[in-house]
């Protein structure tokens, strides 16, 4: 539907509460919405590979800037957010909930 900066915020938001879903799980606290700091919160045996680090970084990214019409220099969200970046939003989303969902199964 081209609203780029929403999917990518969105991406943001599940990859979020996917992360928050194993440290609930897991009877971790888990307090913030830095995907980044969430996964790296987990203990050293579930922390996930570098590669899928990097992903969260970059999801976090999209965390407040979206959703701000004043975020961005000049003009509102939408006009700097583009169909590759929500592309590589979601895909990076849905590789960090697979990660969770994994550890999540695992954990009985």
């Amino acid at each position: 539907m081209g609203d780029f900066e929403w999917a990518c915020f969105a991406a943001q938001q599940g990859a979020e509460k996917v992360v928050k879903a194993l440290h609930m799980k897991l009877g971790t606290i888990a307090c913030g919405h830095s995907v980044f700091e969430l996964l790296d919160g987990l203990s050293e045996d579930l922390k996930p590979k570098e590669s899928l680090m990097e992903l969260a970084k970059s999801l976090d990214k999209f965390y407040i800037p979206p959703r701000y019409p004043n975020a961005h220099p000049s003009g509102p969200p939408y006009k700097f957010y583009t169909s590759k970046e929500a592309t590589e939003a979601i895909k990076a989303a849905k590789e960090i909930s697979k990660y969770c969902e994994g550890k999540i199964l695992e954990t009985g």
